[in-house]
């Protein structure tokens, strides 16, 4: 049975007679199921019967699913209800709009609206920089996206991809406290997305591009990046990308080898992959071979769609040829944001010594991370229930909070280093080890030096 997960969370409402020996066989039930109780609280209490709410783990839907056949079949307990956890909390959605200032009193109207408002606008009006500091446009960050590339849901529309948005926007708010609004544009026309985006810029102090499949993403970004005068930034790209070349720093130093003399194996040259590659290239790595479905990406390959071609251009210094297995052997890094299982742990074997397996495929990763961490020294992946979490919540709020404060126009390259440096450094030498290479996304220092070093502001000053 897979690890049970809060993701997969449920309450059953049971009714029952008054037994103390009920809970029991209750929570003996739910164990031998694989389940995790995590509460039993009793909702109402009478002489002839007791409702208890029993809430507990499961591994996935299907396991929830015969978690509560297993509680129906005990003697004497109905199921009256089953609540799925994660669905309740979405519920009305995950965040709301509060106003910042009273409205009590007419005074305060006149203040907050009409007609001290338009004092407000006409100044804005004759000073347009004062936007930043007279509105919200200052503090507040849009989340776009088309919905063609949720997670790991694949193409399934701006109405689906809502839930991951506000998330999204949930957390620029508890990290960075940053005001961040889900945009889900009905349309994956490159032109009209950018086009929609220009108008609704002017309200907004930054842009976040994210779950835009490739590579209609890198055009969209491109022409963004040249036509606004407000930072825009593909998480799934430059997010991801920040976090990986965090992550492999303190690998690189735990296994004592250099970033410029390692051997580094991509597999993936979509919107992550591509990311990446150019940050580690920019951080000083030279031998980076990615690999896709085909193989190993090499200069002058005709049959390489554009991106591809560009990519496969700056890279494989030494011309390796040959599948993953095969370009594999003797390399010191593998880096996944491909697809599950592409990577046998077998093959790890073959690499060199005290080798590195970073398999970010969510939710399902390249290799199982248990069975990499046999051959591996650092084995770091997507997923929460394991060591070395590569989240892009580690970046993001930091980043634009750097941003915000900065007032920055843009995003470059050497903000991108200066962020996964930061994110680094958080880690010190006593605490560094194979199972810790990452801080925590709830670390208190890292969403304030992330922004520190975008910003070029001291930590305090935020």
């Amino acid at each position: 049975m897979a690890a049970t997960a809060s993701s997969y969370s449920i309450t059953m409402r049971l009714h029952t007679a008054p037994d103390h020996g009920v809970l029991g066989t209750v929570a003996t039930t739910i164990a031998a199921g694989g389940g995790i109780v995590t509460a039993i609280d009793v909702a109402e209490s009478r002489h002839d019967r007791i409702v208890l709410d029993v809430t507990c783990s499961a591994a996935d839907q299907d396991h929830s699913q015969e978690l509560v056949a297993a509680v129906e079949a005990i003697d004497g307990v109905v199921v009256h209800k089953v609540s799925d956890r994660t669905f309740l909390l979405h519920i009305g959605g995950k965040i709301k709009v509060e106003s910042k200032v009273p409205l009590r009193t007419r005074d305060d109207l006149s203040m907050a609206y009409t007609p001290g408002v338009g004092r407000v606008s006409m100044a804005i009006h004759d000073n347009p920089e004062d936007v930043r500091r007279l509105t919200i446009k200052g503090n507040s960050v849009a989340v776009v996206t088309d919905g063609s590339a949720v997670l790991g849901l694949g193409n399934i529309g701006p109405g689906a991809a809502l839930p991951v948005m506000e998330g999204k926007a949930a957390l620029f708010k508890r990290f960075a406290d940053i005001d961040a609004w889900p945009i889900c544009l009905d349309s994956q026309d490159t032109d009209e997305i950018v086009r929609a985006v220009e108008m609704i810029a002017p309200g907004f102090g930054g842009i976040n591009l994210e779950d835009i499949a490739a590579p209609r993403c890198f055009e969209i970004e491109r022409r963004l990046c040249e036509s606004l005068d407000i930072p825009v930034f593909h998480d799934d790209q430059h997010g991801t990308a920040i976090v990986v070349l965090a992550a492999l720093t303190n690998a690189l130093r735990w296994v004592e080898k250099p970033l410029q003399e390692a051997r580094i194996v991509v597999a993936g040259a979509g919107a992550a992959g591509t990311a990446i590659v150019t940050l580690l290239l920019a951080a000083g790595a030279h031998d980076v071979v990615v690999v896709d479905r085909e193989g190993a990406l090499t200069a002058g390959d005709d049959s390489l769609p554009p991106a591809q071609a560009e990519l496969a251009g700056v890279t494989n210094p030494r011309g390796a040829t040959g599948s993953l297995r095969e370009v594999l052997v003797g390399a010191d890094v593998f880096i996944g944001v491909s697809a599950p299982g592409v990577l046998q742990p077998e093959w790890i074997a073959d690499m060199a010594e005290r080798s590195i397996v970073f398999a970010l495929a969510n939710p399902d990763p390249e290799v199982d991370p248990a069975a990499a961490a046999e051959h591996a020294a650092v084995v770091a992946s997507g997923r929460s229930d394991y060591p070395n979490q590569i989240n892009n919540v580690l970046a993001f709020p930091g980043v634009f909070r750097g941003l915000l404060d900065a007032r920055a126009e843009d995003v470059s390259v050497d903000m991108l280093l200066r962020a996964a440096k930061a994110i680094a450094e958080v880690v010190t030498d006593e605490e560094l080890n194979a199972q810790y290479i990452i801080p925590s996304v709830f670390h208190a220092d890292v969403a304030k030096h992330v922004a520190a070093a975008i910003s070029g502001k001291a930590p305090h000053e935020h």
